[in-house]
């Protein structure tokens, strides 16, 4: 038995996360361990320097990885509430929900902030950034959603960071989705503070954030904090000290973690799991053309994460009813969230292959057949019937 019944091969999550784990994964969880406990500390300073060496940054070089409980959102937040000082001022680069999210954070904090929005269906321009801050020199820091989970978009981070550091800004990225599977040069880019997940392209489960930082630019945030629980350089301070997390750490989710990072080793690194991923998304593409479905995005801007496809094109079509026909086959999607289209989203991450695509595109193609001959024989069934009164 589990949670949802009688033990039964687990649905296969076509998202940008949670998604679908390893059973090697789901195995290193069937462990306790002790916050306190030395071989459990070990462990978390392993995941560290193992989460730097993922992004081809050292401790000696000046950089450190910061854990923190809670998802994305929640290390995003941390550098907000730590880093941004009382007189600072943040310039939000926004081109979806993610992006609008950031903004969200800052008004309930009280951060002073502007905000330069692009359109959904377009990456921020670089350009556009440097005159934003030649007009409004207060800023002091600048963050973008590196691939922006609404629809799939990559924003290019390498360019807009030049522009960052030429200005002397401090630059925070959100990776959330993208860190582990998509290539990021931290020194050309200029990244000062990124935010990953366990529970994304690093195929682990989710339970706790991480920050890659600068120390020297978190150490210069001395007294900042906004925020006891989500206060970054208070918790590398308690790593420094003793090894710990400040509070109860996720300690099956940091298990599952060192799993996922030992397989992500032997599959070839990051290189060799873009290389699955991208595979993933061609055949889907592939497939959902064939369908006449269509991505929201342009081929140049789209990542291979996630990808976000227009509604169908018959009357009635309805998400939800796609949604609990797939489900039913084994295949759990995800709902759009773009502002002004229909859309929904298919990641392709995770434990996932190629087959496990062809067999979705195939679910995809009878269930809609399915639906849009149910709904032609409604719509026949109510043309038949003579009206009452002629």
């Amino acid at each position: 038995m589990n949670a949802f019944g009688p033990a039964t091969k687990d649905k296969l999550l076509f998202t940008p996360g949670p998604l679908t784990t390893s059973a090697s994964v789901k195995e290193a969880m069937q462990h306790d361990a002790g916050s306190w406990d030395g071989e459990f500390n070990s462990l978390v300073a392993g995941l560290r320097q193992r989460l730097l060496q993922v992004a081809g940054l050292t401790r000696e070089t000046g950089w450190e990885a910061v854990p923190l409980q809670g998802c994305g959102t929640y290390g995003v937040e941390a550098v907000f509430q730590t880093c941004v000082p009382s007189k600072g001022k943040v310039a939000v680069l926004a081109n979806g929900a993610y992006g609008t999210r950031m903004e969200q954070i800052l008004d309930r904090a009280g951060i002073d902030h502007v905000v330069l929005r692009t359109p959904e269906d377009s990456p921020v321009h670089p350009e556009e950034v440097s005159d934003l801050l030649l007009q409004v020199p207060s800023v002091t820091h600048v963050a973008v959603v590196h691939c922006e989970t609404t629809s799939g978009l990559l924003n290019p981070i390498e360019c807009i960071g030049q522009v960052v550091r030429a200005h002397k800004k401090v630059y925070i990225v959100d990776a959330t989705s993208s860190f582990g599977a998509i290539p990021i040069d931290f020194e050309e880019s200029a990244i000062d503070f990124l935010v990953g997940s366990p529970n994304k392209c690093l195929e682990g489960v989710p339970g706790f954030c991480f920050v890659l930082c600068r120390r020297e630019v978190l150490e210069r945030c001395e007294g900042q904090a906004r925020s006891l629980s989500l206060d970054l350089l208070a918790q590398l301070k308690g790593f420094d000290t003793n090894g710990q997390f400040r509070f109860t750490p996720p300690t099956h989710a940091l298990l599952a973690l060192n799993q996922a990072l030992d397989e992500l080793e032997q599959e070839g690194g990051i290189s060799a799991r873009a290389e699955r991923y991208r595979l993933n998304h061609q055949i889907l593409l592939q497939g959902m053309g064939g369908l006449g479905l269509r991505p929201f995005l342009k081929p140049e801007v789209q990542s291979y994460v996630i990808t976000a496809f227009g509604y169908p094109q018959f009357p009635g079509f309805s998400f939800e009813g796609l949604y609990r026909r797939l489900s039913r086959r084994g295949f759990l999607i995800y709902p759009g969230k773009l502002s002004e289209t229909k859309t929904f989203r298919i990641g392709t991450i995770g434990h996932l292959f190629p087959g496990d695509f062809q067999r979705l595109v195939q679910a995809i193609a009878a269930e809609l057949t399915a639906m849009e001959t149910q709904q032609c024989g409604s719509l026949k069934a109510e043309t038949a019937i003579e009206p009452a009164n002629k």
